[in-house]
């Protein structure tokens, strides 16, 4: 899984600190010395910065006021000193309940995708996914390009040398099947000489 982002907000002892630990943290960090720099950002990237976690001090009133985002995504930092594992431990909480908001609203074409219940919908129909369907279809959207079975295989199932390139060829075939099935749909996983893909 692809690891989340930690903005530090107007702290760059706490984003030193943070940064130079983060190989053994869950997420990843970025600086902000200023709000201006923030806002600036906002402006270039609203949708994956609304999408991120800001950390700030709890005197940082003008970013509370003044800048545009979720403000569920905003971890304040009532006091310092703040022992190093329990600042982890709050950042963390907080992630999981980000990543769990972010998982029930996913978006592809027409199609909305429900990563906590493991569904695909419609306005009109329901579809339920098994955790390796899910995995292929979250995989393929990832990619622009068509992915070859070879790579599904490497990816998806963390490639073991019992596992046929047909087993994975058949998952892919009952995903598209079962989509066609509930949805009439028979362009969801487009199948091309060079793989498979989700556009």
């Amino acid at each position: 899984m692809t690891k989340q982002i930690v903005n530090i907000v107007q702290l760059k002892e706490l984003y030193n600190i943070l940064s130079e630990n983060e190989n053994i943290l869950s997420f990843k960090v970025k600086n902000y010395p200023t709000n201006k720099e923030l806002i600036q950002n906002l402006k270039k990237d609203k949708k994956n910065l609304n999408d991120s976690t800001f950390v700030i001090y709890k005197s940082n009133n003008d970013f509370i006021k003044n800048i545009e985002i979720d403000k569920r995504n905003i971890v304040i930092i009532e006091n310092f000193p703040i022992e190093f594992n329990n600042l982890i431990e709050l950042i963390n909480v907080h992630l999981i309940k980000q990543r769990y908001k972010f998982q029930s609203k996913l978006s592809i074409k027409n199609y909305s995708i429900d990563l906590n219940s493991r569904t695909i919908k419609t306005e009109n129909n329901k579809l339920k996914l098994t955790e390796r369907e899910l995995d292929i279809i979250m995989f393929l959207k990832n990619h622009k390009t068509p992915q070859k079975i070879e790579i599904l295989q490497n990816q998806i199932w963390n490639y073991s040398s019992d596992l046929e390139t047909h087993t994975v060829e058949t998952h892919v075939y009952r995903l598209r099947k079962k989509i066609k099935d509930t949805f009439n749909d028979d362009n969801f996983i487009i199948s091309k000489e060079e793989g498979y893909i989700i556009k």
